[in-house]
C-alpha cells in the first residue's frame, strides 16, 4: 500500500497536476479492495453439481490455500495528516471506504476547494523550509556541479568496467608526537645491573603491571636468584633467563612528559660486543652502568673489563651524552658511602676523557640502586644517604637534578636537521606483505609516497608505508625508530648497512682516508701497519677492511711524523683505509653518524676513527 502522508500525497498531486511533467500517470500497488469487481452478483452454489461422494477413483485436488492476508491500507494512513483529515471529515462525511478510494484517485482529489487550499498551503510552507533545515547559498547546487564533473565518463580511454579491488583496512595515519625521541642504550660491564635497570625504569613508569612483576619474582625464586625479577622484564629468552646474561639488545619504550624514550638493553659480556655496537649505534644518549660493589668496579674497569670498551665505543658510535650511573649502592659493602662513589668517579673520569668525552659538558654522574629504584624515580631517603642533596643542588658531578628520570628530561641534543636530506641507516628487515626496512631516522624527515635511493645499490623505491612501532605515521623526523615499507623491494634487495636516502644520496665507497686513535693491538700484532686487517664497523655496517698506507702519526706528547710506518697504542693515525665491498659513507664533517667508525679484530677494539676525506665522485 502507498504511504498516505502529506508529503506524498503532495508530491502525487503536484506530479499529476503538472501541463509540464515528463513523468506518466504514475502506476500504484493494487490493494484487496481496489481489484474486486463491485458489481458481481452473489455467489449460489449450482444444483446440478453432483454430490460428493468419497473413495472416488481419482483423488479430490488439494484445495488451494487462502491468499496472504494483505496489510490493510488503512494502517498505513497518518490520522494527523490535513489532507486525510480533510477528505474524511469534510467531502466524505466519515465514511473511510469511500475516504480510502478518494485519496488514491489524485485527479478526482483536485476538484475540490478544500484540497487545492491545502496544497497551496503545503507549498508555502515548504519554500520557507530549506531541506533539513540548512540554507546553503548555492553550496548544493555547485556541488552537485562538482559531482556531475567527476561523473563525466571520457569514452575514448573508458575501459570496460569490472569489480573494484577490495581495499585493504589501514589505520588512519598521525603526525609524530612533537616530544622528542630519544634512544638510550645501557652499557657496562657484565652483572653490572644494565637490564634491573631498564626493567625497573618500565616498572616505575606503569609499563608493567604488577601481577607480571609477580610473575618474574615467583620465575626467579625457582631459579635461586630472587634479584633478577626486573631483568625478566628485558631479557625474555630462556638462554638469558639461565645463564643471567644479556646476549640480544633488548628493546623497550616509555614516556614522559618531556620526551619519549626507547631503551637498548645491550648485552655486556664481550662475545657479544658486535650486538652491543648494533644497539649504540642507534643511541642518542648512553647510561654507563658501574656497579659500586666491592670488587665488581675493579674487574670490570681493569684491562679486559668491558667498562672501558664500552664507554669507547659509546663515543665512537655517537652518543651525545653518557650518564655514569653507579649502581648498587645500597648493597652491604657499600651502604651509600659517598668515598665508595668517589673513587669510582675519580677513576672513570681520566679514561672518559681520553675516550674524548667532555667531561663537564657531556658526562654527569649519578648514584643509584637500580634494584630498590633509589635516585631512579624519586630521590634516595635522606637517612640512607644524607650527602647527596648537597652534591646536587652545589652542581657537583654536573647535575643539579636528584634523580636519573629528572636528568634524563633535562637533555637536550643539538644537531638534528628535519630539513636536510633523509639518511636512515637500515638496521634489519623482514617480510610483511612486502619488505619492510627498520632503521633510525638520522636527518631529513621522511614521508609516504617519497621517492627514495637505496645505497649502495642506488636502486630507486617508492616509501609503500611508515610506522613507529605499530602506528601509521605521516611523517618522521630525526631521532625517530621507524618502520619502513618500500614498493617492490625484495628481501634481497635490502641488506643491514644499507642507507635509506632522498636525493642528493649519500656516497658510496670502498677506500677512505681518516683519522684514528689506536686502543689495543692483538697479540700477535704489537703495532699497527700497512697491511693490518680487522673489522670496520660504521654505523649499522660491517666489512672486512686493511690499512693500506700509513700518512702520518702523532704521538701522546704531540709529536708528529710525517711519512710514518708503523703506528703504537696510544697514538693517532691519518691514514688510508680499503674496503672488500663498498659501504654507504659520508664525512664526519658533513654527516657525523655516517663518518664514525671501529675497528675491530680478535675480540678487541683496535682503534677508532672518523673520515676525514672520500675518493673524488667519478664524472657522469
Amino acid at each position: 500500500s502507498p504511504p498516505h502522508n502529506h508529503q506524498h500525497n503532495l508530491l502525487l498531486l503536484q506530479i499529476r497536476t503538472s501541463s509540464a511533467s515528463p513523468f506518466p500517470t504514475p502506476h500504484y500497488k493494487p490493494t484487496l479492495h481496489n481489484t474486486m469487481n463491485p458489481n458481481a452478483s452473489d455467489w449460489t452454489p449450482s444444483a446440478s453439481a453432483p454430490a460428493f461422494t468419497p473413495g472416488g477413483a481419482a483423488p479430490a485436488p488439494a484445495p488451494t490455500p487462502p491468499p496472504a492476508k494483505q496489510e490493510s491500507a488503512a494502517s498505513d494512513i497518518d490520522e494527523s495528516d490535513p489532507l486525510w483529515q480533510c477528505v474524511l471529515n469534510k467531502i466524505c462525511e466519515g465514511d473511510r471506504a469511500r475516504a480510502m478510494k478518494l485519496i488514491n484517485d489524485p485527479d478526482s482529489l483536485m476538484n475540490y476547494p478544500e484540497v487545492v487550499a491545502i496544497i497551496a498551503a503545503s507549498d508555502d510552507k515548504m519554500e520557507e523550509d530549506d531541506w533539513e533545515k540548512g540554507n546553503d547559498d548555492g553550496a548544493a547546487d555547485e556541488l552537485a556541479e562538482k559531482m556531475e564533473e567527476k561523473m563525466v565518463i571520457d569514452e575514448a580511454n573508458a575501459e570496460p568496467t569490472a569489480a573494484p579491488p577490495k581495499k585493504e583496512e589501514v589505520a588512519e595515519a598521525v603526525e609524530g608526537d612533537p616530544r622528542e625521541h630519544l634512544n638510550l642504550v645501557f652499557i657496562g660491564h657484565v652483572d653490572a645491573g644494565k637490564s634491573t635497570l631498564s626493567g625497573n625504569i618500565l616498572y616505575l613508569t606503569d609499563n608493567v603491571d604488577k601481577r607480571t612483576i609477580e610473575k618474574y619474582e615467583s620465575e626467579a625464586k625457582e631459579r635461586n636468584r630472587e634479584s633478577w625479577f626486573l631483568a625478566f622484564i628485558m631479557d625474555t629468552n630462556e638462554e638469558e633467563r639461565a645463564k643471567g646474561i644479556t646476549v640480544e639488545v633488548g628493546r623497550a619504550t616509555f614516556e614522559t612528559e618531556a620526551h619519549r624514550y626507547s631503551i637498548l638493553d645491550a648485552p655486556g659480556h664481550k662475545n657479544y660486543v658486535p650486538n652491543m655496537i648494533m644497539g649504540a649505534s642507534q643511541a642518542d644518549v648512553g647510561i654507563l652502568v658501574i656497579s659500586a660493589r666491592k670488587g665488581e668496579f675493579e674487574s670490570g674497569f681493569d684491562k679486559g673489563g668491558q667498562t672501558r670498551e664500552h664507554a669507547l665505543l659509546a663515543k665512537t658510535l655517537g652518543v651525545s651524552y653518557l650518564v655514569v650511573v653507579i649502581n648498587k649502592m645500597d648493597e652491604p659493602t657499600v651502604q651509600w658511602k659517598k668515598e665508595r662513589f668517589d673513587e669510582c668517579v675519580q677513576k672513570l673520569k681520566p679514561f672518559l676523557k681520553g675516550c674524548g668525552f667532555t667531561i663537564k659538558k657531556e658526562v654527569k654522574f649519578m648514584p643509584i640502586s637500580g634494584l630498590n629504584g633509589a635516585n631512579v624515580k624519586d630521590e634516595v631517603d635522606p637517612k640512607e644517604c644524607s650527602w647527596w642533596k648537597d652534591c646536587y643542588k652545589n652542581g657537583d658531578n654536573n647535575t643539579d637534578k636528584a634523580t636519573l628520570m629528572d636528568l634524563l628530561d633535562s637533555l637536550e641534543l643539538k644537531g638534528r636537521n628535519p630539513d636536510a636530506p633523509v639518511r636512515i641507516p637500515v638496521l634489519d628487515r623482514y617480510s610483511d606483505r612486502g619488505t619492510i626496512a627498520m632503521g633510525k631516522v638520522e636527518s631529513g624527515t621522511i614521508r609516504p609516497g617519497m621517492k627514495i635511493t637505496l645505497m649502495p645499490t642506488r636502486q630507486k623505491y617508492k616509501v609503500d608505508g611508515l610506522w613507529t612501532d605499530e602506528t601509521p605515521l605521516a611523517s618522521a623526523r630525526p631521532g625517530e625508530n621507524v618502520l619502513v615499507k618500500l614498493n617492490g623491494a625484495g628481501m634481497e634487495d635490502i641488506q643491514k648497512g644499507f642507507v635509506i636516502c632522498s636525493d642528493p644520496p649519500c656516497r658510496s665507497v670502498d677506500k677512505l682516508i681518516c683519522q684514528v686513535l689506536v686502543m689495543d693491538l692483538p697479540d700477535h700484532a704489537k703495532v699497527l701497519t700497512a697491511g693490518f686487517q680487522a673489522i670496520f664497523h660504521a654505523h649499522c655496517a660491517e666489512e672486512e677492511a686493511t690499512v693500506t698506507k700509513i700518512f702520518e702519526t702523532t704521538d701522546r706528547k704531540g709529536k708528529v711524523t710525517k711519512g710514518a710506518h708503523f703506528a703504537n697504542v696510544g697514538m693517532r693515525v691519518i691514514c688510508m683505509i680499503e674496503l672488500a665491498r663498498t659501504v654507504p659513507l659520508e664525512t664526519f664533517d658533513d654527516y657525523p653518524f655516517l663518518g664514525r667508525f671501529t675497528l675491530r679484530t680478535e675480540g678487541k677494539t683496535c682503534a677508532i676513527g672518523v673520515i676525514k676525506k672520500l675518493p673524488p665522485k667519478k664524472e657522469g
